[in-house]
């Protein structure tokens, strides 16, 4: 990525290709007019492939063509050859003709192109038939295995499990039941439906009518790149505050087509998930009535509050015995006594009596174990020489009155006092956070992306991860680089909350990139570890940290010599 990109403030120079295939509404609120208002918005170039034309405006449909097959099929081929997609978002299907040619042009696509779309269906189950729109049975198995994200609403939900048989599969949870009982049916389908089509689904719960104070989502993930190894194949629920309003026309529409623009902007689909609820949600919160029947939904271009965000619940995990997060309450874990500043990580115990020596007054004690200190007994040496090894940095920290950071190891670091401890986020779903609060310690936890960061502002920390920003060989990472525009928003997103600090392959040449981005401080690892001077590395780079981010005041011209 190079300094115009960021300077820019977009993710990408060029805006990436989106194409949405769906029916047009003449009135503006859905279909084609809300994907195209959605991806201009959020800085994509959408194209069209139109299914259905309407006549309509907000209170009622006057009359519906379905557009000839040939017609439908040269859409996609004239964009195919010149314009094709990075993700295609599919609406509106108004013949079972349509959905079986869609699957061969798709199938085709696949084939031949050497870069294939992420695709995204949002199962609109209406056609038309005189002057309104009336629920039709499609069947979309064609789209198995040709589509990445089923984003069905409850009825699409409930419908597309019983055309399936399904719901057998869930017949211990009563349908009429509490909404404890609702949600377990609701997560039944919803990974029925995954496993079904085989792809990731987002089952949308503002239209199910035992919900109440929160609209409550199921998000069904397969294998994601690029993510967690405990986020893949997991299964979450994501809720935010229900917004009371009546101009919701086009949320699906507009749900399903921003997911597909964050995904062609890089991010990851967990992302893509949250940063597209957060997008609806605002819309809703500023939607405006234009008609008399319902209004649309407001275009406010990149989510940059926390406030719209969903909260994200882990509920199943195949890669975790114990699904269940451990949060303390918010605000319980002890605050950072001075800024992070220049950050660095170690593993060596008289490398980390240099730095302290230096002057350094945060630094993280990394010390990598490739056994389970709590599980495995048979590593008894290995152990001890942790323990020895955690103690002695937590006695050099205390010597020097430092911020000192235990790795991983919170057991430890609890038992032995420890200023902080600092987790992965595969660590948030099992470690005891209420026992690291309790002991009067400080939290550091490590994210990748927004879905990783939301998690971890829900745990409260004293201060967030944000990485890797550049490709770095210290650890083997699933995740991409995220760089220089991605750090940037997550700060603009964070930072006003939490202490945020960069980490990943950050050294003196790129410094300066990142002071530009409002992160507040900097992890390094091999800038201070391979160094001939570690501690004159570190200095180097604090004096350079100090004076990008704390630069002299300007003199006073107000008085003598203006």
């Amino acid at each position: 990525m190079n300094s115009s990109t960021f300077v820019s403030g977009s993710i990408t120079q060029i805006p990436p290709i989106v194409w949405t295939i769906a029916g047009s509404d003449s009135g503006g609120g859905a279909g084609i007019q809300a994907d195209l208002l959605t991806m201009q918005d959020l800085s994509c170039h959408g194209c069209s492939v139109i299914t259905t034309l309407t006549a309509q405006n907000s209170v009622s449909v006057s009359l519906v063509e379905t557009v000839s097959e040939s017609m439908l099929l040269a859409q996609f081929s004239s964009l195919l050859a010149d314009l094709p997609p990075v993700a295609i978002k599919i609406g509106l299907l108004a013949s079972q003709a349509q959905v079986d040619i869609l699957a061969g042009c798709l199938a085709q696509m696949r084939a031949t192109q050497m870069m294939v779309p992420f695709v995204v269906l949002d199962p609109v189950m209406v056609a038309s038939s005189g002057a309104n729109f009336n629920p039709i049975d499609l069947d979309f198995s064609p789209l198995i295995g040709l589509i990445d994200l089923l984003t069905p609403n409850q009825h699409e939900l409930k419908r597309l499990c019983s055309q399936s048989a399904l719901v057998q599969d869930c017949d211990d949870v009563d349908n009429n039941g509490s909404q404890q009982q609702q949600q377990q049916q609701m997560i039944c389908d919803a990974k029925g439906l995954s496993d079904k089509f085989k792809c990731h689904v987002f089952a949308k719960g503002g239209d199910a009518q035992w919900q109440q104070q929160d609209a409550i989502d199921v998000y069904v993930s397969k294998n994601v790149k690029g993510a967690s190894i405990t986020h893949s194949n997991a299964v979450f629920m994501l809720s935010s505050q229900r917004i009371a309003t009546t101009n919701n026309h086009g949320s699906g529409c507009t749900l399903s087509s921003a997911i597909a623009c964050f995904i062609a902007h890089e991010f990851v689909i967990h992302d893509a998930i949250v940063l597209a609820k957060a997008y609806v949600n605002k819309g809703l919160t500023l939607g405006v009535s234009l008609g008399q029947g319902p209004g649309v939904l407001a275009r406010t271009g990149w989510p940059d509050g926390l406030g719209m965000m969903p909260s994200i619940k882990l509920v199943s995990s195949e890669h975790l015995a114990d699904d269940s997060c451990k949060q303390a309450a918010p605000n319980s874990f002890k605050s950072l006594h001075q800024p992070l500043g220049i950050y660095p990580v170690v593993a060596d115990i008289d490398m980390l009596k240099q730095l302290l020596k230096a002057g350094c007054k945060t630094v993280q004690y990394r010390a990598k174990l490739a056994i389970n200190i709590d599980t495995d007994d048979s590593h008894i040496l290995e152990r001890l020489t942790l323990e020895a090894n955690i103690i002695e940095a937590i006695k050099l920290g205390r010597e020097f009155h430092v911020q000192l950071f235990i790795n991983d190891h919170w057991q430890l670091a609890v038992k032995h006092g420890a200023f902080g401890v600092h987790l992965g986020q595969e660590d948030i779903a099992t470690a005891d956070l209420s026992a690291i609060a309790a002991a009067g310690m400080a939290l550091g936890l490590s994210s990748h992306s927004y879905f990783e960061a939301l998690l971890a502002h829900q745990c409260s920390p004293s201060y967030i991860a944000l990485g890797h920003i550049f490709a770095t060989t210290t650890k083997q990472m699933p995740s991409a680089p995220q760089g220089l525009s991605k750090l940037k928003r997550y700060a603009s997103l964070f930072a006003r909350h939490y202490p945020t600090v960069a980490i990943g392959g950050i050294d003196l040449s790129n410094l300066e990139f990142i002071a530009a981005t409002g992160v507040g401080d900097v992890a390094v690892v091999r800038a201070v570890t391979t160094a001939d001077d570690p501690a004159k590395a570190y200095r180097t780079l604090h004096h350079k940290w100090l004076q990008l981010t704390r630069p002299l005041p300007k003199a006073n011209l107000s008085q003598e010599g203006v």
